[in-house]
């Protein structure tokens, strides 16, 4: 189908089945160096297009691709959505119909289909692995390649096995995608999967769009309803460390009348699909979820994700805050934490299986993360530069938008300090500041504690500042939590260096009165400026599209982008060649989708 050298084919393929004139930032490089035969990391932001990398190669060089995806809901989407481009894909899945697969490998074995999307475990299996050596297999894509590094932030064992496939396979390129590797999990794939010899490409993980917002927890409740009602009527992703909290949250949205589902893996797995359903096909659903949800979710108009409790590590943080905005307009993210989810992190940690070495590094993580937190410039700086990516002052996050001066905070901290020592080093966060502050609780006068020398000494502040200050000594180095005590702190080698002088201590103030600051008002996302008939027309051009979407069963977002519906509004075409020049109009959407969208902008705007 298409002839001429390997720039000129690429480029065809680009605008006639995708309808792009060119290539983002770094898919060209992945492209070229696929089709060169060599294997290639390539970390990318998401939304960036890292399924055409290997999706452009598989069509040039022909016989068949096999592509490795972590979801069924994923492979699906992605199939669908190639097959409206006029790519005939496949996939063998667990969520299918065996006769439905059955037919599905006939046609790759056929050679109909140049791209087949399974599971790591299929794909690994031996009856797959050896039917698939009877078959002329150019190239593999590996999604999601960061669950191969053990160092990962969502490590899935069946993706170990894939490490076998240069062995297996030696003549074949090897594709690794992903959106979330810090250089040492950049540097594990490279080692375990290709035998530490690939191309690797890194083309930046700034998400400039997103604005970043980190602030602790005093009432998370209130303070996740007034994140939301700034948001009101968008999608967005709401994540909760724990499965009851998610479907508390999930009732105290409904209870306020926001359209929300849970999703966590305690939920009926029919139950779990249909509440994805909803939120990939409606406008302006909240999905409240553990972790189990969101990897490869491709919904490009998730307005927000609030983090109701700590993430597990930095890695883990930016992908899940990488599912908004992937249309590259504003999007808002926010974090809530308190001193209860550094010990639950801890914890969780001390629990897991991997050997001492793995609980180190995880430490690390978390550290490196409760340093973003508290971190007392600019954020997205922070955040770039644990990936090993410089940036100047962003001007799109809290820090940034509201910047606040530094307090000399070490009096504050000697006086946490001589409590936390006098005490005995033995007490939580909680009970430390019922001290400082004078409280007349039970526990203080059963302990006898009214009667030490910092009783008292802190009442001039409130209880959140104090909470705020702790934070900021434990993200700091300066105080430690032991998560064997139940979180009791202790001083640090470097806690105890402030109290000798050798050390000082600054914090960011706790901001209590931001109500009328402007810069916290709710983004304004249609900032096309659409007269009275065009937001009609916009507004029956995405009617159309549900419809048309729901009757092939696959997200919106898979028939046109809001990008190409807002393209459509403002050029309004009539006929199929000025519809050709939509953007994402590729031959077969022109062919198969174009008239009743032509019908329907010739009936809302008729000829002058």
């Amino acid at each position: 189908m298409y002839s001429g050298d390997l720039n000129s084919q690429k480029l065809s393929i680009l605008n006639d089945v995708y309808g792009f004139q060119s290539f983002r930032t770094g898919q060209e490089q992945v492209v070229d160096s696929l089709l060169a035969g060599e294997n290639t990391l390539a970390v990318m932001p998401t939304g960036s297009g890292k399924s055409l990398c290997f999706q452009i190669p598989s069509l040039i060089l022909g016989g068949l691709t096999v592509v490795v995806s972590p979801l069924v809901a994923l492979m699906q989407d992605q199939v669908a959505a190639l097959r409206l481009n006029g790519v005939a894909a496949e996939t063998i899945n667990s969520g299918r119909a065996r006769s439905d697969n059955i037919v599905s490998w006939r046609n790759v074995k056929s050679g109909l289909a140049p791209l087949l999307y399974m599971a790591p475990e299929r794909l690994m299996s031996e009856r797959m692995l050896v039917a698939l050596k009877e078959l002329p297999v150019k190239l593999f894509a590996i999604d999601e390649a960061h669950c191969i590094s053990q160092w990962g932030p969502a490590f899935r064992p069946e993706y170990e096995e894939l490490c076998r496939l240069t062995t297996l396979f030696p003549n074949t390129p090897i594709a690794a995608l992903t959106a979330t590797a810090d250089e040492a999990t950049r540097q594990d794939i490279v080692d375990r999967l290709f035998g530490k010899k690939a191309n690797v490409y890194v083309t930046g993980f700034n998400r400039p769009n997103i604005k970043l917002s980190v602030t602790g927890k005093h009432d998370w409740r209130k303070q996740m309803l007034s994140f939301v009602d700034k948001n009101k009527g968008n999608s967005g992703i709401i994540y909760c460390l724990s499965r009851k909290k998610t479907d508390e949250t999930t009732d105290l949205l409904i209870k306020n009348g926001y359209n929300a589902y849970p999703y966590h893996a305690g939920m009926n797995k029919s139950v779990r699909e249909k509440n994805q359903d909803s939120f990939m096909t409606q406008d302006g659903v909240i999905m409240v979820a553990t972790i189990a949800f969101g990897m490869g979710i491709d919904k490009p108009d998730i307005r927000f994700v609030l983090h109701a409790d700590l993430p597990s590590s930095i890695e883990a943080y930016y992908q899940e805050i990488g599912r908004a905005g992937r249309d590259g307009k504003p999007a808002d993210v926010l974090m809530l934490y308190g001193l209860e989810d550094i010990r639950m992190r801890r914890i969780f940690i001390e629990q897991e299986e991997g050997g001492n070495d793995r609980r180190r590094r995880e430490h690390q993580r978390l550290t490196a993360l409760l340093g973003y937190c508290e971190a007392p410039s600019c954020r997205r700086k922070t955040l770039l530069s644990y990936f090993g990516e410089n940036s100047t002052e962003c001007g799109n996050c809290d820090v940034c938008l509201e910047p606040g001066s530094l307090a000399h905070g070490t009096t504050e901290a000697i006086l946490l300090i001589n409590t936390i020592l006098e005490t005995g080093e033995v007490f939580g966060a909680g009970h430390i500041i019922d001290v400082i502050r004078g409280s007349t609780s039970d526990k203080i006068h059963r302990l006898k504690h009214e009667f030490l020398d910092m009783y008292g000494t802190g009442i001039g502040k409130r209880k959140e500042e104090w909470q705020s200050i702790l934070r900021q000594l434990v993200a700091s180095g300066f105080l430690e939590m032991n998560v064997r005590e139940y979180g009791s702190l202790k001083v640090t080698k470097l806690g105890h260096s402030i109290k000798s002088g050798e050390q000082y201590f600054k914090y960011r103030k706790l901001a209590f009165n931001s109500k009328n600051n402007k810069l916290n008002d709710p983004i304004k996302l249609e900032a096309t400026k659409l007269n009275g008939l065009d937001a009609t027309l916009l507004k029956e051009l995405k009617a159309l599209r549900s419809q048309l979407a729901r009757a092939r069963k696959v997200p919106p977002y898979v028939v046109f982008t809001d990008r190409a519906l807002h393209d459509m509004t403002i050029k309004s075409p009539r006929n199929k060649d000025e519809f050709s020049k939509i953007h994402g109009v590729g031959a077969k959407k022109l062919k198969d989708l174009a008239q009743p969208f032509i019908e329907l902008i010739k009936n809302i705007k008729p000829a002058v």
